[in-house]
């Protein structure tokens, strides 16, 4: 039975290299980058997973503060209310005026 040839080169420091050399050589390396590319991965992934609890974190932040914001304009709005309906109650006729100035400045600027 024969054997394939081999092949004999010279390395950098001189010693002869062989064609089993090579191959053992090229087998670490594809190791080597397959272990790269787990570590690359596993990277990925964390980073994917920070960066989503950071969004998270970002909408929950957002979310008490729309929720506070809302409560400040309902307690505003309230406050209005009160305020205008104290002003009615005082001075209905005033009221009244006011509102049908209010009535006839929107009737002239809808009309064409």
């Amino acid at each position: 039975m024969a054997t394939a040839p081999t092949r004999t080169g010279k390395s950098a420091n001189g010693s002869k290299v062989t064609q089993e050399d090579l191959e053992a050589d090229i087998a670490r390396l594809r190791a080597d980058v397959a272990q790269l590319a787990k570590q690359l991965a596993a990277t990925g992934e964390h980073s994917v997973a920070a960066a989503r609890k950071a969004a998270s974190e970002g909408a929950e932040q957002l979310r008490v503060k729309g929720e506070a914001a809302m409560e400040a304009v309902r307690s505003n709005a309230n406050d209005i209310e009160k305020q205008v309906t104290d002003a009615v109650r005082e001075k209905p006729i005033t009221a009244l005026a006011v509102a049908a100035g209010i009535g006839f400045f929107f009737a002239l600027l809808t009309r064409r």
